[in-house]
C-alpha cells in the first residue's frame, strides 16, 4: 500500500466522515455577552441566588409554603425572576427582579404564564 502512495492514485475508501459531533456554540456571543443558561453555572449566580433565598427567609413568595424541600421535591427552593429577563444581563442579575419561589409554584404557574405571554 506504501509502494502506491505519490504515484497520482486516489484513495479508494475517501475520507472517513467524523464521528464526533462538533464542539457546542461557544458560550459567548458577538460582544462577549454569555446566555442565561450559562449564568446559571457560575459563582456569581450561586451566590446571588443563596442571597435572595436567605432575604426571603426560605419562604414561597407566591404562597408562603417554607422551601425545605430537596431538589425535586415540590417545596424545593427555586430563585425566580419576576420579570422574564430573556437574555437581558441588566435583568437577569437585578436582586430586586428576583424571589424565593417553591419548585411546585415555579414550574406549574409561572411556567404556565409566560406560556400563555402573561408575565
Amino acid at each position: 500500500m506504501g509502494k502506491l502512495a505519490g504515484r497520482g492514485l486516489p484513495n479508494r475508501l475517501g475520507r472517513a466522515p467524523a464521528r464526533l459531533r462538533s464542539p457546542a456554540p461557544s458560550a459567548e456571543r458577538e460582544g462577549g455577552a454569555r446566555r442565561s443558561r450559562d449564568w446559571l453555572n457560575t459563582a456569581r449566580w450561586q451566590r446571588l441566588r443563596l442571597k435572595v433565598l436567605e432575604r426571603d427567609g426560605y419562604v414561597c413568595q407566591q404562597t408562603g409554603v417554607a422551601l425545605v424541600g430537596k431538589h425535586p421535591a415540590p417545596d424545593s427552593p427555586v430563585v425566580d425572576h419576576k420579570v422574564p429577563h430573556r437574555g437581558n444581563p441588566d435583568l437577569f442579575w437585578d436582586e430586586g427582579n428576583l424571589q424565593a419561589v417553591s419548585k411546585l409554584w415555579h414550574d406549574r404557574v409561572k411556567q404556565g404564564l409566560e406560556k400563555r405571554g402573561e408575565v
